[in-house]
């Protein structure tokens, strides 16, 4: 019982982190494109990277 209430708390914080995203993204991707190949792990992640710090940020 205790063990699988940490594992519950361990998901939740994956979740809150982010540490799930390519776990999320292969559902997703197995949901609504089963007909095209998924990226790989290492795709994805500098995928993420370049979303997330491509372009400007500021508000100056």
């Amino acid at each position: 019982m205790l063990r699988d209430k940490l594992k519950q708390i361990w998901k939740w914080v994956q979740e809150l982190s982010g540490d799930d995203a390519y776990e999320r993204y292969l559902h997703h991707h197995t949901q609504h494109h089963a007909d095209q190949p998924p990226m790989t792990r290492q795709a994805f992640f500098l995928w993420r990277q370049e979303s997330k710090w491509n372009g400007v940020r500021r508000c100056c």
